[in-house]
């Protein structure tokens, strides 16, 4: 692609926009290097949750979905992107160098999708089953490049053995200091930038009826008077055949293209990685799975709860703590 140059401030808009994708705690894994006629994109190993992910895996997840998200918001504004993965074999925290061609034409969804980056949320309360699942699977599954990783969408009766995986990953878990004080330090209310805050965390009653997901340390307390219904949430599994860095950050920009789909379509989502993070949790997993891939995270897909409005948008950091602009 011949290079083209870009007003800088179309970059910057797309790069704030893109931030908004999800990343393990909130941790924002990543940072921004832009001219006017290329950007590039770096994995931040200075933001690692270390006890959690000390491989960096979803840490480079989390840089697919943000890669992603960024693609998604030049496209809305006419610009389209030629992206070249680790463009520099002496630094692999050098994920992408990104550069582009005025679009002849911008179709309505184009923007559509843009706009679902502002209205996405991890959203971790139990959830209705999703109308017309059975119409809506292919659309999913058309919205992202099938080369790049594998969508499973798990039966109901595979409920139970995730279950399984996820008190079996507390277990493993219980005496980790490390891990533990992580997970207070990412939901402290004196995180104003990034982490969790406790509005977007469920309290103990929500907590009980969405067993496969991580149990955080705070969250509102359970109202006797309230019981919270069952999890009736769709869980889809992404996987891929390897697990380097460039299969993680391809099983990112797929999570980017599925959140942004169910978005649109209406349907409330939460990225659950946890079972895939200890080797016993994740073989428990693999085990659901019809081929022989490797299980990277699940999403939970669903209706919210009747009559309660979406949870409220995570904190994100200042944009000139993670784009640094040349020329």
């Amino acid at each position: 692609m011949t290079q083209t140059m870009v007003d800088i401030k179309v970059i910057k808009r797309a790069v704030e926009l893109a931030c908004r994708a999800p990343s393990l705690h909130n941790s924002q894994p990543w940072r921004w290097s832009a001219s006017s006629g290329r950007v590039d994109l770096f994995a931040d190993p200075h933001r690692l949750v270390t006890s959690t992910d000390s491989s960096g895996r979803e840490s480079i997840i989390s840089c697919g979905a943000v890669l992603d998200h960024f693609r998604v918001a030049m496209a809305a504004v006419g610009w389209e992107t030629s992206v070249e993965e680790f463009p520099n074999p002496n630094n692999l925290d050098h994920l992408a160098s990104i550069e582009f061609a005025s679009a002849d034409y911008v179709a309505a969804a184009r923007r559509d999708r843009a706009a679902a980056i502002l209205r996405r949320r991890t959203d971790r309360r139990p959830f209705r089953s999703p109308r017309n699942w059975a119409s809506f699977e292919p659309v999913l599954r058309s919205a992202f490049d099938s080369d790049l990783a594998t969508l499973d969408v798990l039966a109901d009766d595979a409920r139970a053995r995730l279950v399984e995986a996820s008190r079996l990953t507390e277990a493993l878990r219980r005496y980790d200091d490390l891990y533990h004080h992580e997970l207070r330090w990412w939901t402290a209310p004196s995180r104003e930038s990034e982490g969790i805050p406790e509005s977007a965390l469920a309290n103990e009653a929500r907590g009980r009826a969405v067993e496969v997901n991580r149990r955080f340390p705070v969250g509102g307390p359970a109202r006797k008077s309230s019981a919270e219904p069952h999890d009736e949430a769709k869980i889809l599994v992404l996987s891929t055949f390897g697990d380097s860095r460039a299969d993680a950050l391809n099983c990112g920009q797929v999570l980017s293209s599925l959140l942004l789909e169910c978005t649109m379509a209406g349907l409330a989502t939460c990225t659950v990685t946890h079972l895939t993070e200890l080797d016993a949790s994740r073989a428990i997993v693999r085990e659901l799975l019809p081929t022989a891939t490797l299980p990277q995270l699940m999403l939970r897909v669903g209706l919210a709860p009747a009559g309660k409005g979406a949870p409220e948008p995570t904190p994100r950091r200042p944009l000139h703590d993670v784009l640094e602009i040349h020329g």
